[in-house]
């Protein structure tokens, strides 16, 4: 169920990988605007390690900035509307290294319940004291507010996209509520940026309020199709982060193929924006035949669409019935999400037949597996 090993992707049409010899559907990827194999991407990070080499051999603030990751976090930093950026070698790193670096004693962390398991480890390292809220609950988030003494400096942090159950936070609501009390809002858009937004900048762009968010972080392992994380903000805070965020300081730089195809991933999400519009297309469509056959999917509007599987035994069962049915879903089990969840993920790569052969196949196989819907 878990570790599966995939194969080579040559021979593979949009929204197909490989397992063996056997070439499997993908619904459990988070590529989604389909950029992994694009030969714009793999050419650019083939021909940035010709001219640069496989590595950097240092840290940013040593031997290791190249003018390549300079480029790319100017880039960033304009996507979401900041002064500067900072690239951290993943995601996770990029969450646990800021939480913990712009908090003290003294501060408060007031935190939506769901976050990310690299925020919350972000929070543990932080000498700031941290309150969570109700998921998406806006009035215990202004209880929490109304109790942090006024001597303390609040630090607001939520997901824009909930990389589990796939809705949106409610970024307007927070912002409006943070104002009154100085609060520094931070939202991490690892799965809006690419999905949401007119120009892909993601959730906080989508609903308006972009420029009322301090702080953005990012990850490039989804829709930019690399590997990596950053951090956007006004120069100050990115300057101090650059000096003073340990992950940052004694960690090796990413690799010039990485950084090169998260910029071309840049270019493309920017020149052909149907492919958002497209990937939205079909989650949308995905959600309305699922319930159309009764299965219990979670409100949304973004590229996840999960299932709602009560048993982890028929969730792990299903999966893997479907896998030898050609069809690869993510498998997601509390305490990762708040309730088992089927995770489908859908991408820019696949068309209405995916969407039919996957809804054919689920019903099928959970009639026979006998799981109530």
């Amino acid at each position: 169920m878990y570790f599966e090993v995939f194969g080579e992707r040559d021979g593979c049409a949009p929204g197909e990988v490989r397992i063996g010899k056997r070439k499997v559907l993908m619904f459990g990827s988070n590529d989604y605007l389909d950029l992994i194999n694009h030969p714009k991407v793999k050419e650019a990070a083939i021909q940035a390690i010709r001219k640069y080499g496989s590595g950097c051999s240092g840290s940013r603030l040593l031997n290791g900035t190249l003018d390549l990751h300079v480029k790319l976090e100017h880039e960033l930093a304009a996507l979401v509307r900041k002064e500067a950026a900072i690239i951290f070698g993943t995601g996770f790193q990029a969450n646990y290294a800021t939480l913990s670096a712009l908090t003290e004693k003294g501060d408060v962390m007031v935190c939506d319940h769901n976050l990310h398991a690299s925020l919350v480890e972000g929070a543990l390292r932080s000498p700031a004291r941290t309150l969570r809220f109700r998921h998406n609950d806006l009035d215990h988030f202004e209880r929490c507010l109304e109790n942090c003494p006024p001597e303390e400096k609040i630090f607001i942090v939520s997901e824009g996209v909930f990389s589990m159950e796939g809705d949106v936070a409610d970024l307007r609501g927070i912002t409006r509520l943070a104002k009154p009390y100085g609060a520094r809002v931070y939202v991490d858009e690892a799965h809006g940026i690419g999905v949401l937004g007119a120009t892909g900048a993601g959730a906080a762009e989508h609903l308006g309020v972009l420029d009322d968010v301090d702080i953005v972080m990012g990850t490039f392992s989804k829709s930019l199709a690399s590997v990596g994380g950053f951090v956007a903000s006004e120069r100050a805070v990115i300057d101090y982060l650059k000096h003073t965020s340990r992950p940052f300081v004694f960690s090796a730089s990413l690799p010039p193929g990485s950084v090169a195809a998260v910029s071309a991933s840049l270019q493309i999400m920017k020149a052909e924006p149907e492919r958002r519009v497209r990937l939205l297309r079909i989650a949308n469509l995905l959600r309305e035949e699922l319930r159309a056959r009764h299965f219990n999917v979670l409100p949304g509007e973004t590229a996840i669409v999960p299932v709602v599987i009560q048993d982890e035994l028929d969730l792990c069962r299903l999966c893997k019935a479907l896998l030898a049915e050609g069809i690869y879903v993510n498998p997601v089990l509390r305490p990762a999400a708040s309730q088992n969840l089927l995770r489908i993920s859908c991408t820019a790569g696949h068309t209405e037949d995916h969407v039919d052969r996957l809804v054919t196949t689920l019903v099928r196989t959970a009639t026979a597996l006998g799981i109530e819907r």
